[in-house]
């Protein structure tokens, strides 16, 4: 007979995941670089959750692949251009030491949006973060936009304050000045075409620093077949923040912790989401960040003791999901295709059973699909 903590080590070395487990080889040239001349032109792949079975369709053949009565989930946020390059102007606080170069004073610098805490002031990542004490100012354009460095964080994380030194806002600023944040596997600079094709159709609320790549393959016209075909659609806002490209160092999964981003759900779209789980309709969420703003809501419901599925409002995920996660409110999902070893590919394995998730991956790769955020996308069900 086994010993008691022989069995309890072998039933935690069954459950942990190894973050090699999330891995798949991936030609280069399958990363889509550019959108499709057609936002709903792109393939889908449809894997059925109970048979491992898998479909090849086109997305334009969403609205009839639909069963019809389900309840359709949308990311309404809009991506912020997030990215800036300016030049430095020194420390503010201080003059400058005579050991300090010239040049490390009227450099170049990157700076990349990640959260806002106040219309002036923002949490980024800055290049090059090592120089770049508190009190330092850069300059972005002719100088009309000017951000100051008032604290730092690891791993090249600063808090900036901006300042518009004309008559026009630091809004008005950051929206001209910016740059669409492109992932980095998109190896090419933004082009003024991406400020459009970055964003979803239905893309409203500010605050996003990367799309919710599921949602780009809608058109109008695909959301009105899918509305005549008896299903419904409500929206949330989660503005994806940090954790979509946060790589995970750990190689056991439940070590990762993730970055926080803040969402909101709506009264109405809690009260749809209700009434569909108690007529037994599906639940359909575009994409990874809609699961996660879902399913985050759902724990809050449960962690206050409410009798209700989730609740509504305003709140942070932090949320990191990954196989053996118990869902709640999500009965399907529709996602793009995500890289090897990322916590979105974790979410998708949670979803389905990760072979079944890999054997689609596989057959993508060998079908000939495109990738990532332009790319093509699967609805598992």
């Amino acid at each position: 007979m086994f010993p008691v903590n022989y069995l309890l080590q072998m039933l935690l070395d069954f459950f942990s995941m190894l973050l090699d487990d999330l891995n798949y080889i991936l030609p280069q040239r399958q990363i889509a670089q550019r959108p499709l001349n057609r936002r709903d032109a792109s393939r889908l792949l449809l894997l059925s959750r109970a048979k491992g079975t898998l479909e090849d369709r086109l997305f334009a053949d969403l609205p009839d692949v639909l069963r019809g009565g389900e309840l359709i989930v949308l990311n309404n946020t809009r991506v912020i251009p997030a990215r800036f390059f300016g030049r430095r102007a020194g420390v503010h606080a201080q003059p400058p030491s005579r050991t300090t170069c010239r040049e490390h004073l009227t450099g170049k610098v990157e700076v990349f949006l990640t959260r806002q805490l106040d219309p002036q002031t923002w949490e980024a990542l800055v290049r090059p973060g090592r120089k770049m004490q508190s009190g330092e100012r850069v300059l972005f354009g002719e100088g009309e936009l000017e951000a100051e460095v008032v604290s730092r964080g690891e791993l090249g994380q600063r808090t900036l304050r901006f300042v518009s030194r004309d008559t026009r806002s630091v809004a008005d600023h950051l929206e001209r000045l910016g740059h669409i944040p492109l992932p980095p596997y998109i190896r090419r600079a933004d082009e003024p075409g991406d400020r459009e094709r970055y964003q979803t159709v239905f893309a409203k609320n500010p605050g996003a620093i990367a799309a919710p790549t599921a949602g780009l393959h809608f058109t109008p016209e695909i959301l009105d077949r899918i509305r005549a075909r008896g299903a419904k659609i409500c929206e949330l806002t989660l503005d994806v923040g940090l954790s979509t490209f946060q790589p995970v160092h750990s190689e056991l999964l439940e070590e990762h912790v993730m970055h926080a981003e803040s969402y909101e759900i709506p009264v109405q779209t809690a009260r749809l989401i209700l009434e569909a789980r108690a007529a037994g309709r599906p639940i359909l969420a575009i994409g990874t960040t809609v699961v996660r703003a879902l399913e985050s809501a759902a724990i809050r419901a449960a962690e206050s003791g409410s009798a209700e599925l989730l609740l509504s409002g305003k709140a942070d995920a932090q949320l990191f999901i990954f196989p053996g996660f118990q869902f709640r409110v999500v009965d399907a999902l529709l996602t793009n295709f995500h890289l090897p070893r990322s916590t979105l590919l974790a979410l998708v394995c949670a979803f389905s059973e990760r072979e079944k998730v890999l054997t689609a991956y596989r057959h993508a790769v060998q079908s000939g699909y495109r990738f990532y955020s332009y790319g093509d996308c699967m609805l598992i069900r």
